[in-house]
């Protein structure tokens, strides 16, 4: 990736001073690393305040009501996990930290979720139909509010970042139920080693 960018920065310049344009390559390069810092830090106060929002979920267990309230749910899509298991409350808080849009809280409670996941997967080579359907489930990420896009658009001085919910909220319905289909389909074509049920 390093390489790529350091291609389409030289190919900018080059082609800059080609066309006599060399001071406005600059001036962007210049406007777009300030442009990232502020976005930077309007998303480190973001992500701080959903991060510390989940903390105090977890700590006052408003994490465990919300694994109890999706449990049908969860039940059902990974019939496999027993229902005292750690990874039940994990896939709950990562589903919460995906649908608040904060993908990088989400990524080490998925990765938590997953290690509780391979504990109670029979074959330990190969991914359990639970780890596949919570894969799917993360890749399609469903958002009710896009809380790090909002603090992109707020940072790059958006005019209104919310207008953005609403088609999130319907594209990632979409991406997420179709995941979830997609995901059951695929678990009738897996055939259980001989360790597995």
């Amino acid at each position: 990736m390093n390489y790529i960018f350091y291609f389409l920065i030289v190919v900018s310049i080059i082609a800059g001073a080609i066309n006599g344009k060399l001071t406005d390559v600059v001036n962007a390069i210049l406007s777009g690393a300030e442009l990232s810092v502020k976005v930077a830090f309007s998303l480190i106060g973001i992500m701080a305040f959903w991060l510390g929002m989940m903390k105090i979920a977890e700590k006052s267990g408003l994490i465990e009501i919300i694994a109890k309230i999706i449990k049908p749910v969860t039940k059902h899509l990974f019939k496999e996990v027993p229902e005292q298991s750690p990874a039940i409350g994990d896939i709950a808080m990562n589903f919460s930290a995906n649908a608040l849009g904060l993908a990088n809280a989400a990524t080490p409670i998925g990765i938590k979720a997953m290690e509780e996941l391979q504990k109670i997967n029979k074959d330990k080579k190969s991914a359990s139909n639970a780890m596949c359907m919570l894969l799917a489930m993360n890749t399609a990420g469903f958002q009710l509010i896009p809380a790090t896009v909002i603090a992109v658009l707020i940072g790059i001085g958006y005019k209104n970042p919310t207008e953005i919910i609403a088609p999130t909220l319907l594209v990632t319905s979409i991406t997420f139920f179709s995941a979830i289909t997609l995901a059951k389909i695929f678990e009738k074509f897996w055939k259980p080693q001989k360790g597995d049920k």
